[in-house]
């Protein structure tokens, strides 16, 4: 009886370690670039100030490995195309609200709208040439990448277009609550890192993150209980508290951290309210469960009745939709519309699916696990800037972390197949 105990508990312990491995290795990564930060004497990466800077440097990985995720899922395909759209939506968006002079609250809206759906009418424009015309994915998107980054070039006249009024900045870059460097030092205190921190900035960040522990917390419980319900495999109480407790830690630690910089970006609240949509979507509707169903086994799909063609259409026209977004931030972030702005933006995205647990193959993968491989790959890129590597060495290491995380994914199938 104890053995059998034992080897659940055992058991147990290992798929929680098999299902959160990269969240450890990324634990593991910060802890060591901290080390070789304060070794070296050049800061720290867990100073207020550049946790803020991560999260609005990386913002855009997040956002489009949510829309990347989706194309991932329907059988390892991808969208070459993401960089280019953005260049391009922010082109029009440079366009519409400099140029233009759509500045005021209202127009603005009217822009973002107009950028919106341009980004979402391209994507369509892709899912029907891949869903309904049967080109492949790659050919589609590689093509669609050499389009969309020569018409915004035009578009802007190989020029960047800058700078962006205040009103459009502070939709994506200011912070919650919006206090003035002023007030913070004039009626806040000098903390551990050497910054300012507003009491009031304090006070409303810690109340902000409670709640978010508080929402977290309830919908895990619910989640759990309706598992329980439906009589599916549920961890133990206790790691399940465990689990609770440990991720309520640190988004306090988090929370603690934005408070004595600015307060809360704008730009995570923006991520994530698109994240907890997209798990949605993903996990508890039977469109996003039709995701899964193709990667898995396309003609068994077909064959049930799923209709493989509006799903792959869906797929690639929401993934326009994310690259919209992501342009509007990212043009935000950059304070201009530069034609060259996207570059290589695809292939961030795509690492951090891989990264995060989605297969190679399709069918396999969450939008945690791909935020969680977009936060690592910006943990890397942060720790190594900081540390002074040449960039050259950088794109060795991201290189070979992608490789050994596809490799790791193929290995895994590879014993399940064995069995």
């Amino acid at each position: 009886m104890e053995e059998t105990k034992l080897n659940s508990t055992r058991s147990s312990v290992l798929n929680i370690l098999k299902g959160n491995t990269m969240m450890f290795v990324l634990v593991l990564v910060m802890i060591l670039f901290e080390v070789l930060i304060r070794i070296f004497d050049k800061g720290s990466l867990f100073a207020p100030a550049n946790i803020t800077n991560l999260i609005r440097q990386n913002a855009y990985v997040a956002i489009l490995a949510t829309g990347m995720l989706c194309c991932i899922l329907t059988g390892g395909n991808i969208d070459l195309s993401v960089g280019s759209i953005v260049a391009l939506v922010g082109a029009i968006a440079g366009v519409l609200v400099v140029n233009c002079k759509m500045n005021t609250p209202v127009l603005i809206v009217l822009a973002i709208i107009i950028c919106l759906i341009t980004g979402t009418l391209i994507g369509a424009f892709h899912g029907f040439f891949i869903a309904y015309l049967h080109i492949p994915p790659f050919i589609t998107t590689l093509a669609g990448m050499l389009l969309w980054r020569g018409v915004a070039t035009l578009i802007l006249n190989g020029q960047p277009i800058a700078p962006f009024p205040a009103t459009y900045r502070n939709c994506f870059e200011s912070f919650i609550p919006n206090a003035s460097e002023a007030m913070t030092e004039k009626f806040g205190e000098l903390d551990l890192f050497g910054s300012y921190v507003d009491t009031f900035t304090l006070m409303i960040t810690g109340i902000i993150t409670l709640i978010c522990i508080l929402a977290f917390v309830i919908t895990e419980i619910v989640k759990r209980r309706n598992k329980i319900k439906k009589e599916y495999a549920v961890s133990s109480t206790g790691f399940f508290i465990a689990k609770l407790v440990g991720l309520s830690v640190v988004l306090l630690i988090l929370g603690q951290f934005l408070a004595r910089d600015r307060g809360f970006p704008i730009v995570l609240v923006i991520l994530a309210i698109i994240v907890a949509a997209y798990s949605y979507f993903t996990q508890n509707t039977v469109p996003g469960r039709y995701l899964y169903a193709i990667g898995g086994n396309e003609k068994a799909a077909r064959l049930s009745g799923v209709d493989t063609k509006k799903v792959m259409f869906f797929a690639y026209t929401n993934m326009g939709f994310i690259s919209a977004i992501a342009a509007l931030v990212t043009v935000a972030r950059l304070d201009s519309a530069q034609p060259t702005a996207g570059t290589n933006y695809e292939m961030d995205a795509i690492a951090s699916c891989f990264i995060g647990g989605a297969s190679a193959y399709g069918g396999t993968g969450t939008v945690a696990g791909a935020v969680v491989g977009a936060i690592f790959m910006g943990v890397l890129n942060n720790g190594m800037s900081i540390l002074g590597v040449d960039m050259n060495w950088q794109r060795v290491v991201k290189g070979a972390v992608l490789l050994a995380a596809v490799l790791f994914d193929i290995i895994s199938k590879k014993k399940k197949s064995s069995k």
